[in-house]
């Protein structure tokens, strides 16, 4: 505490020995601070309040048949982009600030000045702007608010329609581009139809192998009523046979054990040509077999048994069986006719195995490519309608609602600068910088003030100290210094409170 107190003695004597370079250059400062602070100009803040209203009855009414625009992602993007340089240049333009700048380097110091001053605040919560100037003139200001407002409000607006006409115009030109597709598969595809007709698959939706595998089973379909057929009709014939005589009247005795046989083995046979070659081994093998029991049926006919019965022949049973086997000799032949074309099918399909494959495969390749097209070309359809919507939408104001709440006027009372505090600091800081000079010059031509200082400097003992003894003439010349001291300082503080007193008495504008 002592060393600080010393510390604190040893400036006052240090400025005290340049006091009078202090006062005047206290005075000198105040003297001319005051001056530019009463001669600045006025500044006059003008603004304007907007609430942005981004509820709207259209967005749930359309939502799903067209995309809503976002207003609040347009309302923050207006206020980001409120303050840029093309917009201030535009307000520049507007209120015809531009003519003031003569060069370039003027039209940078003036679009600078111009965005320092515009201020733009609100609250997205709220949705409730303040855009303000503070400039010079009160009519500048005014002008400048309301041009900042024009551009605020119609930025909303302004290239929504042009957008969408680009959208529209785009997506037309893909549908142009589709239907060009759209008209060249159709054209592939139908010729492809032309080409390939006994290939393509039916109409009810199976492929080649489908249809194979009905044709086979419709011919061995024909092939097992033929051989019912043909069973029926022997069995006709056996009894008929049965009933005739060789020449003597006698009936025929038939041989129903290998009638049986030669059915079994006809069957199989069918059987196996359905699944393979004439070449396989077993179709050879029963095809011999078959051959074989029929040569044998033939040697029993020419050798015939005669039947014990001698009234057979003429019994009237006869004549139904004869008319019955005419019938059934008529189903035969049908039925062989159909085997015949059901055969001539499978063996024109069994033909064009290797290439049906092929083909339905690029039938399959051509159709999805006719789909895809054809999908793509609807989708933009429905987008063309959304984005026409979706522009119509966009240009009705009624999306986003602007209302002034509080409209740009020329203010008539400054909002700065203020005076007052101006005038203190400038005071303030003049007895700031004449008490430094003071010190600075004190440390410049330093002086040694007390003993102790003088032996911590030199590390010498001091053996004594002379005081000084003032004559009566010297000692009111000293008070008389003082006297004039105070009185500087006094009336520096008196043309301070001068100085405040006109500054509150000054009229509004001034």
């Amino acid at each position: 505490m002592a060393e600080i107190t010393a510390a604190l003695l040893t400036f006052l004597k240090a400025i005290g020995k340049y006091r009078w370079h202090a006062v005047v250059i206290t005075w000198v400062v105040a003297i001319v601070g005051w001056a530019v602070v009463l001669k600045l100009p006025n500044q006059y803040e003008a603004s304007a309040r907007v609430y942005v209203d981004t509820q709207t009855i259209l967005k749930p009414l359309l939502s799903g048949m067209t995309t809503v625009p976002n207003v609040n992602q347009q309302v923050m993007f207006m206020r980001r982009t409120l303050l840029s340089r093309p917009n201030v240049e535009r307000v520049m333009r507007m209120v015809d600030l531009d003519v003031k700048a003569t060069t370039a380097k003027e039209q940078e110091e003036l679009v600078s000045e111009v965005t320092s001053r515009i201020k733009l605040s609100g609250t997205e919560r709220d949705d409730i702007y303040t855009i303000s100037y503070t400039a010079n003139d009160p009519k500048l200001g005014k002008d400048v608010v309301q041009a900042f407002l024009q551009i605020f409000v119609e930025g909303s607006f302004g290239g929504k329609k042009q957008d969408s006409d680009k959208a529209v115009q785009f997506i037309d030109d893909q549908i142009r581009n589709y239907e060009e597709k759209l008209a060249a598969a159709e054209n592939s595809l139908k010729e492809f139809k032309i080409r390939n007709a006994g290939l393509l698959p039916s109409s009810g939706g199976g492929d080649f192998t489908t249809r194979l595998m009905s044709a086979t089973e419709s011919l061995n379909s024909a092939r097992l009523e033929l051989a019912e057929a043909e069973q029926a009709r022997n069995a006709i014939r056996r009894r008929i046979s049965g009933r005739s005589s060789p020449g003597d009247g006698a009936p025929i005795v038939a041989n129903p054990e290998l009638d049986a046989r030669i059915a079994a083995v006809t069957k199989t046979l069918d059987s196996l040509r359905t699944q393979y070659t004439e070449a396989h081994p077993d179709i050879v093998a029963n095809a011999r077999l078959l051959d074989q029991l029929i040569e044998r049926r033939k040697t029993e006919a020419k050798n015939p048994r005669a039947s014990a019965d001698p009234g057979a022949g003429y019994s009237p049973m006869l004549q139904q069986l004869n008319v019955a086997l005419a019938d059934a000799e008529a189903r035969v032949a049908s039925l062989q006719a159909r085997v015949s074309e059901h055969s001539m099918r499978v063996e024109q399909l069994r033909s064009r195995s290797e290439q049906a494959p092929e083909v339905e495969a690029q039938l399959a390749q051509l159709n999805r490519d006719y789909e895809v097209n054809r999908e793509n070309h609807q989708k933009l359809l429905a987008r063309r309608e959304s984005a026409k919507l979706s522009g119509d939408l966009s240009s009705v104001t009624d999306m986003l609602t602007f209302r002034v709440i509080d409209p740009p006027t020329a203010p008539t009372v400054p909002s700065g600068p203020n005076r007052l505090r101006l005038f203190s600091l400038v005071f303030v800081f003049a007895l700031v910088a004449g008490l430094a000079a003071a010190f600075l010059m004190s440390q410049v031509r330093p002086t040694f003030l007390s003993r102790a200082a003088l032996q911590e400097a030199s590390g010498l003992p001091i053996l004594g100290s002379i005081s000084m003894n003032w004559t009566s003439e010297q000692t009111i010349r000293r008070k008389r210094r003082l006297y004039a001291l105070g009185t500087a300082m006094l009336l520096l503080l008196g043309l301070y409170g001068a100085g405040v007193a006109a500054i509150l008495a000054r009229p509004a504008g001034m």
